[in-house]
């Protein structure tokens, strides 16, 4: 039996039809013995329709306020995932950021995660749950919504495993993985099997959108 950690990016359930597929690798997954945590992306270009209203009102949106809007598309995934799950025979929870506790500092659109209490989610995997918990958001010291920045939900997966000492984290996309380059724009990229914890950073520091860079610090840091 293992403790992993899946995270799934917002093209891997941006209809109904792949939230249920990958509810139902989650549940496979667990269905194998292991125990599951699940972190989610908002719905594939559910964010950028949140700023693009938010824009229509205010040139310059408050960045409070922006974090409150923003958390709205995390919310809506994980309440539809669980169903998904519990639709097809298993249990389920739903967690937002300040009900896992996910506490960071109160810079807004771009907060940094400085502890997670992860009691909530260790009880529900002793009850045989999946957890399944918003990426993205967490909740500063005076209580308000904070968001991680765009990809944040890496971050939220990689600290939320160092949090309950999984066993692996696993980030799942629509891309077979990291390459030498975009294979969507250079057609002689090579797929690496493996990739130190420097060489990301250093990818993700120059542009590279495979992972969110304060996930791949958190990884290295916890050894995840």
């Amino acid at each position: 039996m293992a403790l992993i950690v899946q995270k799934y990016g917002g093209s891997s359930v941006a209809t109904p039809e792949r939230i249920k597929a990958v509810a139902k690798r989650a549940l496979e997954t667990h269905k194998k013995g292991n125990n599951v945590v699940v972190v989610l992306s908002a719905m594939g270009g559910e964010t950028d329709e949140l700023i693009s209203l938010a824009n229509q009102i205010t040139k310059a949106p408050d960045p409070r306020e922006m974090d409150v809007l923003l958390a709205v598309g995390e919310q809506k995934i994980v309440a539809l995932f669980s169903m998904a799950i519990k639709e097809m025979g298993g249990n389920a929870r739903s967690y937002l950021a300040h009900q896992v506790r996910i506490l960071t500092d109160p810079d807004h659109g771009k907060a940094r995660i400085a502890e997670i209490d992860a009691e909530k989610v260790c009880c529900d995997l002793r009850k045989d749950t999946i957890a399944v918990i918003a990426g993205f958001q967490g909740q500063d010291p005076a209580g308000d919504i904070t968001t991680l920045g765009r990809g944040g939900s890496d971050t939220t997966a990689v600290a939320v495993a160092s949090a309950i000492e999984a066993d692996f984290c696993e980030i799942y996309t629509d891309v077979a993985g990291v390459f030498t380059a975009d294979p969507r724009i250079c057609s002689n990229a090579r797929k690496l099997k493996k990739i130190s914890y420097d060489e990301m950073l250093e990818m993700a520091s120059l542009g590279a959108k495979v992972l969110h860079i304060r996930s791949v610090e958190f990884a290295k840091k916890y050894n995840i």
